[in-house]
């Protein structure tokens, strides 16, 4: 009954703040709630498990360097917090988002044979999916539910009508679901920077991180490349998202050589703007 209550308050806050949001327009919101987060942030979440994660990245960041990345990643949290309720604007308008190497996309729709799309949580990582299907890729996206469930339904309306409406929910059902969307040619979006219960022990940033396997997975199965995308937020709000050269996955010997190749990608791609990744997150709780 508590946990229902906090929920609901909860939901009750979020939803607040869009409708102030919707109120002051997309720019004007960008730098409010950057500051709101900036300040709110440390205040909800464990200032630990940032630092201690920060450490694992790079052992030689000074407290100076730390408190700037994590100042920078709560602006670019509550940034990305309040586009939710403007993703329409970024649906239907391309002035915001610069696609880099989109000739990959365009042999991929020339081959006409479905990929495993990767990413992680950076900058506003919904975009990755976004710009997919604008670009008419057919696609669908694996996403784990928000565990308030007051909120999870709007998130869930936001992302079908916005982002992609072929949404997977993260679990043993979704996988079964990714693979039917593969048959039907359809490729597969996800995200691979977060822990999994379930997933295998594999270094990240020389350090053991329980990782899946999942794309890689996926990926030996139907014989299919692999495209990590980068998202990365611009010093006006814009975006570039970048699309690296596809991974060929006859390379690799097998799921646990094919992960471990992409964390490597991963960490590539971390150390562009660590400030623009979620660092609250216990990536490397086993």
């Amino acid at each position: 009954m508590i946990k229902i209550l906090q929920y609901f308050l909860q939901s009750l806050i979020v939803y607040f703040f869009f409708i102030i949001g919707r109120f002051l327009g997309l720019r004007k919101s960008q730098k409010f709630y950057s500051k709101i987060f900036q300040i709110l942030g440390p205040k909800v979440k464990s200032k630990k498990i940032v630092d201690k994660n920060l450490s694992i990245y790079n052992p030689k960041l000074s407290m100076k360097e730390k408190n700037d990345i994590t100042s920078k990643m709560w602006s670019n949290y509550g940034k990305t917090f309040i586009e939710y309720v403007f993703l329409n604007k970024y649906r239907k308008k391309n002035k915001y988002i610069n696609l880099e190497n989109k000739s990959i996309l365009d042999d991929i729709k020339k081959k006409n044979k479905p990929v495993i799309f990767i990413s992680g949580h950076f900058a506003n990582f919904e975009l990755m999916s976004m710009e997919l299907t604008k670009q008419n890729i057919k696609l669908a996206t694996i996403y784990r539910p928000l565990n308030n469930f007051f909120l999870n339904p709007f998130m869930e309306f936001q992302r079908k009508k916005y982002v992609c409406k072929n949404q997977i929910k993260k679990g043993r059902a979704g996988v079964r679901d990714a693979m039917e969307y593969i048959n039907k040619g359809y490729s597969i979006a996800l995200m691979i920077d977060q822990r999994v219960s379930e997933g295998e022990i594999i270094n990240l940033f020389n350090k053991p991180a329980l990782t899946s396997t999942l794309p890689a997975q996926l990926a030996l199965k139907y014989n299919l490349d692999i495209v990590p995308v980068y998202i990365e937020r611009k010093k006006n709000n814009d975006y570039g998202v970048m699309f690296y050269t596809p991974i060929v996955v006859n390379n690799f010997r097998n799921k646990l050589d094919l992960s471990k190749h992409l964390n490597d990608k991963l960490e590539s791609m971390l150390l562009k703007n660590p400030a623009q990744w979620i660092w609250t997150h216990n990536r490397w709780k086993l």
